[in-house]
């Protein structure tokens, strides 16, 4: 993926690059004509592809936290993805769109992808989509860059419903299982090569403001925030958490790339949406706040009392989710995790995690 990728990962450290122009904030343009032709349509030939490399580019900015909403309307395909990295300064958000444009070749670095550095494949991306722009940043603020594709033009994988597993390889090492290879797989291959340093969270428009909201504003100064004029001078994960009413919230999310209506404002707002776990959490099926709770027991495991297969109990889990959306409609509450199921001697113990904000 990514002939220009390939290209400077051939000439980097020869007189084949040198640098046209230094563009500031670690930015520059290449004196490389062949890098032009090579990063051409053909540098992306999916969805899937947009994905990855829009992921590459959030970590290169130095993100630990990235989330991608996503949804699809006919054959058209949207991509926002929003992060905590450094940003992108007003006079760049244009020029990091075009060809020969991409961070400093000595912070460019190779990844199972091959080589990358911020820009890397964003002319291609733009080439490719029906829009591609940068809908906010602020520098050292993080940035949101939203993507429509025509799904005739940049195809993707039929089943977009279903999560890979995951898997063992041969060495012990963890990695992607079974599964189509779509953007949720996509997704999951990304946290799993940056396990530790980049968190990924997947849903619709809406679960991601919700996600935000629910992980931000526990530690954000709610004091400094309420007399916030201008949301656009915050960090732009921030302003999804200053919306007091779901008109503001409808604004703010659209000034990040986020279209909302005012009925799905209310819906987060009363915490009927959930906020959607980590990729990572969904891929291995744990917890990802940070605060050591145990995993679910796996109940095909416990010898002491009554053996339900995983898959089974698994399920079980998913039908338990469902049936709290009627405590949570009525009593404007929500699920910080999936449900737990234990087993402890003649009883079937039900967990339902309740998001902290909601205690009480």
């Amino acid at each position: 993926m990514g002939d220009l990728a390939d290209f400077v990962s051939d000439v980097i450290g020869s007189s084949a690059v040198r640098v046209e122009e230094n563009l500031g904030d670690g930015f520059v343009r290449l004196v490389v004509d062949e890098a032009e032709r090579r990063q051409a349509r053909h540098d992306i030939r999916c969805v899937e592809d947009v994905v990855i490399e829009m992921l590459r580019n959030a970590r290169d900015a130095g993100a630990t936290q990235v989330y991608v909403a996503t949804g699809r309307t006919g054959t058209q395909r949207r991509v926002v993805m929003l992060d905590d990295g450094c940003g992108v300064p007003a006079a760049l958000q244009e020029q990091i769109f075009e060809a020969r444009v991409t961070s400093k070749l000595d912070t460019v670095h190779e990844d199972r992808w091959g080589v990358h550095g911020r820009g890397m494949a964003l002319f291609s991306i733009r080439q490719n989509a029906e829009d591609a722009h940068v809908a906010a940043s602020v520098p050292g603020g993080g940035s949101s860059v939203s993507v429509m594709c025509s799904c005739d033009d940049v195809p993707e994988r039929a089943d977009q419903s279903t999560w890979p597993t995951l898997a063992t390889d041969d060495e012990g090492r963890q990695t992607v299982g079974s599964g189509p290879h779509n953007i949720a797989r996509t997704c999951c291959e990304f946290a799993l090569e940056e396990r530790g340093r980049v968190q990924v969270f997947l849903g619709s428009a809406a679960e991601v403001v919700a996600t935000v909201r629910s992980r931000l504003s526990s530690s954000l100064d709610e004091t400094g925030i309420l007399f916030v004029d201008d949301p656009s001078s915050l960090p732009v994960l921030e302003r999804l958490c200053v919306a007091a009413d779901a008109r503001e919230l409808v604004e703010t999310a659209e000034g990040v790339g986020l279209p909302i209506s005012e009925r799905t404002a209310h819906r987060i707002l009363s915490g009927a949406i959930r906020p959607v776990r980590s990729v990572m959490a969904r891929l291995t099926h744990r917890p990802d706040d940070g605060t050591g709770r145990r995993r679910p027991v796996d109940l095909s495991r416990d010898r002491r009392s009554l053996h339900i297969d995983e898959g089974d109990a698994e399920e079980f889990s998913r039908l338990m989710e469902r049936a709290f959306s009627f405590i949570a409609d009525r009593y404007y509450v929500s699920l910080e995790d999936a449900p737990t199921v234990r087993s402890t001697g003649d009883r079937l113990v039900v967990t339902f995690p309740l998001l902290k904000e909601d205690e009480g």
